[in-house]
């Protein structure tokens, strides 16, 4: 994948490296988190979000994709997963619960990290609802402008 090096400044209502607040997992009301995001290069079209926990068995456990989310946009409210909460044109594809929509964090043991990747990118992405993670990345290759990333960390608390 070709990425150019100007790199998107990406929030949410935790900081990078700190814990998820509890609403946003599998013990709360499981809503997706708000982001926010400034820094867009140029001739962006389309963002992709992808949400992996990285400290899953095997790695890349996919909890949020989405796509075609309009080059205007620079934010995604707080439960925006909820359906008919996206912007127009965006796409949920398949996670890795083998199901559209978000998936909040709800690690088996320990401490998990959360990558929330956001890819500016220089087309809109001819896919549907029924796109996995591989198949997102093989399109998205030779489109990507620049990407953001925020970390965030979670354990059951129970």
């Amino acid at each position: 994948m070709k990425i150019i090096e100007e790199t998107i400044e990406l929030e949410s209502a935790f900081g990078n490296g700190e814990m998820i607040p509890t609403k946003y997992s599998c013990e709360g009301e499981e809503l997706s988190p708000p982001l926010v995001w400034s820094n867009v290069p140029e001739g962006t079209q389309s963002f992709v979000l992808l949400v992996e926990d990285s400290d899953s068995s095997p790695p890349g456990f996919v909890h949020w994709l989405v796509f075609n989310i309009p080059g205007e946009t620079r934010e995604l409210r707080e439960g925006a997963a909820t359906v008919g909460s996206l912007p127009e044109g965006a796409v949920e594809g398949l996670t890795s619960f083998g199901e559209t929509g978000y998936g909040g964090p709800c690690p088996s043991s320990g401490i998990h990290r959360y990558h929330f990747r956001l890819y500016a990118m220089d087309a809109l992405l001819k896919l549907d609802e029924r796109t996995t993670r591989q198949h997102l990345l093989r399109e998205m290759e030779g489109h990507i402008l620049a990407r953001g990333e925020l970390i965030g960390r979670y354990t059951l608390n129970g």
